[in-house]
């Protein structure tokens, strides 16, 4: 299974991705008073998304409707199903950002 890989020790960074045919840039922050991540999302230089909390088990950018976004579900989950969240010691340790197509997607 496909999942996108967070450099901890760059953060706070930016990178392009390329998902379901569209390249898009994150931007990785993390909170260390309170230990979360979150991602701002751009496509061709526009911000789509800013501050997009990064929590477990929900799929990122889930509630916000906008055809511009990408065409998958970007979930974080532990494979071995121990990790309950997304903290500083779980992303790329447990959970990771794992990208899979929507329902009723093919592709």
């Amino acid at each position: 299974m496909e999942y996108i890989s967070i450099d901890l020790a760059e953060i706070p960074y930016r990178f392009e991705i390329e998902l379901a045919g569209d390249v898009f840039t994150f931007e990785i922050h993390y909170n260390h008073e309170f230990d979360f991540f979150t991602v701002d999302l751009e496509k061709n230089g526009e911000v789509l998304v800013y501050g997009e909390k990064i929590v477990y088990g929900r799929p990122l950018f889930s509630a916000i409707s906008d055809s511009r976004l990408p065409k998958v579900k970007i979930v974080p989950r532990d494979p071995s199903g121990q990790a309950t969240r997304v903290g500083w010691d779980e992303l790329e340790t447990s959970v990771f950002l794992f990208v899979e197509p929507l329902e009723g997607e093919t592709g």
